[in-house]
């Protein structure tokens, strides 16, 4: 059998975040890494586009610029809605993290990114649309096959490790027979721009924890909704719908979000049809990490491919660029070992890894949607939680992930000492 000559020491599928933030760190460590992408940029992407302090630590860790100079909306907490309270919390001041968030489009955000992994040294290539793992011995992956361009040539690259950071949709991994876990929470995101002077540069991300119709009364609509100033004159909005909710797969979200929006005060903007720009666009959100293992016979899963979107708020992209920063910091040390036994065993330290780091954490995130998905529950816990500020300041650090590890205050040792009791999932 002929030796195969490789691209690459690691191909990152996918250019999002989860893999931008891989190819950076690789290179960084001087790894030869090939990041293919299937667009080109710049591209949409459905977000809600908000950053808590959790990204901003890892935008900073590939040394982003996150100045408002550089064309960054800083926000200083979360302003929560409902139970008739309307409540602003800051985000809290920690050793771990950086006590701002931020706000900024996909649009230019994950070009940002891709061209940091340029800069580090990855080698990026767009219009490659990945469609299939190729197999060696053992059915181990040692490349991709691929379209390239519109002509959609065939292409196949080769390297002894790839990265799946692929998305939701999870095209990679699939061919690999790894299906989504029906047992794991997941949600349907829909969000949609309208310009909104009034609310362009609010210096809080918005979280609305109840959402009412003008002819709903009494009666909640399902999911949770957000309102994220992006500082251009526009705002983001959307709601999410968790697959705990008796509405999910049975709603219209696109009508949702616009009978929401109808009961909003007219001077936002977001009553009028004139002020929208651009479509109503959904996608989902998947939670707890819903498709595993995330390494497999030379495979690593990051970010949304490896469903490790925040059960407790929906967060993507700061999970994304940490499992991306995790997964080369193994690959690195893999790499340097002779293949066999003793790179697995290096590699066997992501998934370990993972579940150290958020495996108890998802597991309590599965309970919280679960309750949350039952409207009495939600109800009572506005009702009674939302008029406490020093209970929702717990809330926050729990919802966002904000705790410093170790020392910490009060709040940060009960948050560390649930999600370290908690069987991992």
């Amino acid at each position: 059998m002929t030796a195969v000559e490789n691209d690459a020491d690691v191909i990152v599928v996918g250019a999002g975040p989860g893999g931008s933030a891989t190819a950076y760190h690789l290179a960084r460590h001087g790894v030869r890494v090939l990041l293919l992408e299937k667009t080109e940029f710049p591209r949409e992407k459905v977000c809600g586009d908000g950053l808590t302090p959790r990204a901003v630590r890892q935008l900073v860790r590939m040394g982003v610029d996150t100045s408002p100079e550089a064309g960054w909306l800083h926000n200083k907490g979360l302003r929560v809605i409902g139970g008739g309270v309307r409540l602003e919390l800051d985000w809290p001041d920690l050793a771990s993290f950086p006590n701002y968030g931020l706000v900024r489009t996909r649009l230019d955000f994950d070009d940002l990114l891709a061209q940091r992994a340029v800069a580090a040294g990855a080698k990026l290539r767009t219009s490659v649309n990945v469609v299939g793992p190729v197999l060696g011995a053992d059915d181990r992956v040692i490349g991709v096959q691929a379209e390239v361009g519109p002509e959609k040539e065939p292409a196949t690259f080769h390297a002894p490790l790839v990265v799946a950071a692929d998305g939701v949709s999870g095209r990679f991994p699939l061919a690999l027979g790894l299906a989504k876990r029906e047992d794991r929470p997941i949600g349907v995101a829909v969000r949609r721009y309208y310009r909104s002077p009034a609310k362009h540069d609010d210096n809080y991300l918005e979280s609305w924890l109840e959402l009412r119709s003008k002819d709903s009364g009494d009666n909640l609509l399902p999911g949770y909704g957000w309102i994220f100033g992006l500082g251009d004159g526009r705002v983001n909005v959307g709601l999410g719908v968790l697959n705990s909710s008796s509405a999910f797969g049975k709603t219209n979200y696109r009508r949702l979000l616009t009978d929401w929006l109808a009961n909003t005060p007219e001077d936002w903007g977001m009553t009028d049809e004139a002020n929208a720009e651009g479509p109503v666009l959904g996608a989902a959100l998947p939670m707890g990490f819903n498709r595993v293992p995330h390494y497999t016979r030379g495979v690593l899963l990051v970010g949304d491919s490896g469903g490790m979107v925040n059960p407790f708020n929906g967060e993507g992209i700061a999970y994304a660029m940490e499992s991306g920063e995790l997964a080369a910091e193994v690959m690195v040390q893999a790499l340097a070992r002779p293949a066999g036994p003793e790179r697995e065993r290096a590699l066997a330290a992501y998934p370990t890894e993972l579940k150290a780091r958020f495996g108890g954490y998802y597991r309590l995130g599965g309970i919280f949607v679960k309750l949350i998905g039952r409207p009495e529950v939600m109800r009572m816990a506005t009702k009674h939680g939302m008029p406490h500020p020093t209970l929702m300041r717990f809330v926050l650090k729990l919802l966002a992930n904000l705790t410093d590890p170790r020392g910490g205050d009060a709040m940060d040792r009960v948050i560390n000492a649930m999600t370290k009791a908690a069987p991992a999932v």
